[in-house]
């Protein structure tokens, strides 16, 4: 009878302690908070690239924008839903959103920040790792159109580059911060090109950048020698912080290729219409044969899948 009685009590016992915790309440309580070793950053003393006195003066004519903090706490997807760049509502080109979409949906960021920069349109974006639009700007652009750096350009004085050299590649790269031989802090996008990203450079008042950021044109924004000048609040204020103890990838978008020619990427839209193609053949041949895992479903899907391949 005793052993009977301890029985009963303890089974009254944890009848009460799983009326008073949750389980999610028990989940938390086991949760351990993760830490992450921040990525070493290039420097430099042997580059040019965005020499200046200019460097430093305020852009306050330019607005820019600016979205919300990035938090760690996002909602995790079904793994068969396609996900999406976040514009925040912002107007964006067909390109730049499809690239965008395929670097969030496939993962090529690496769950590093990224940043888009649209050459046709004179505008850049820069993304959270998770998608999120953190803050766009307009830039300034080289003042060539092409989408490949001249041989060795980055071994050469500025004086004795012409000005059809004067390019800014596309492409996807590696950036990090830096600083360029005066000591400014720069973001390093193609560091043998001599390519960054930097504050608008204004010690040249014939060229008229501050002017040229402003106005809504982007033929007005090709004066750069192929470095991507930004307001210098934007610059401060968005970039610096978002690549803060981090690398981070930079996708420059062309403008006489197709993206899909600079890039291994694939359309995120029809992907999904794919899936969905998928999901239909399967219901039907659970109806018809109750088994879709034979080798004449696995032949059928074989062709409807797109082949991922990651970018170079």
């Amino acid at each position: 009878m005793r052993s009977i009685a301890v029985i009963i009590i303890k089974g009254f016992c944890l009848g009460l302690l799983a009326g008073v915790f949750t389980p999610q309440q028990l989940a938390a309580a086991g949760n351990i908070a993760k830490s992450s070793n921040p990525g070493t950053s290039l420097s430099s003393s042997a580059h040019e690239g965005t020499a200046g006195a200019g460097i430093g003066r305020e852009v306050s004519q330019v607005v820019y924008q600016a979205v919300a903090p990035y938090s760690i706490e996002t909602q995790p997807l079904a793994a068969d839903h396609p996900r999406r760049a976040d514009f925040e509502g912002e107007s964006v080109s067909p390109d730049a959103r499809l690239v965008a979409d395929w670097v969030v949906d496939s993962g090529d960021n690496c769950r590093m920040p990224f940043v888009i920069i649209d050459k046709t349109n004179a505008r850049v974006f820069v993304f959270h790792p998770d998608g999120r639009l953190r803050g766009s700007a307009p830039v300034l652009l080289g003042l060539e159109r092409g989408d490949d750096s001249v041989p060795d350009i980055g071994k050469r004085a500025m004086s004795d580059i012409r000005p059809e050299e004067r390019i800014t590649p596309a492409g996807r790269f590696v950036a990090s911060l830096g600083r360029n031989i005066q000591g400014k802090n720069i973001l390093w996008i193609d560091y043998a090109a001599a390519i960054s990203l930097h504050q608008v450079v204004t010690n040249n008042p014939k060229e008229r950048r501050l002017q040229r950021l402003a106005t809504p044109t982007p033929l007005d924004k090709r004066i750069s020698y192929g470095c991507i000048n930004v307001p210098e609040k934007f610059y401060k204020n968005i970039v610096r912080p978002t690549f803060t103890g981090t690398n981070g990838i930079v996708y420059v978008l062309p403008e006489t290729r197709s993206i899909r020619e600079v890039f291994a990427m694939y359309d995120v839209d029809e992907k999904e219409r794919q899936q969905k193609t998928i999901q239909t053949s399967a219901r039907k041949g659970r109806t018809q044969s109750g088994d879709i895992c034979g080798d004449r479903s696995n032949r059928k899907i074989s062709k409807v899948l797109p082949v991922l391949q990651p970018a170079p």
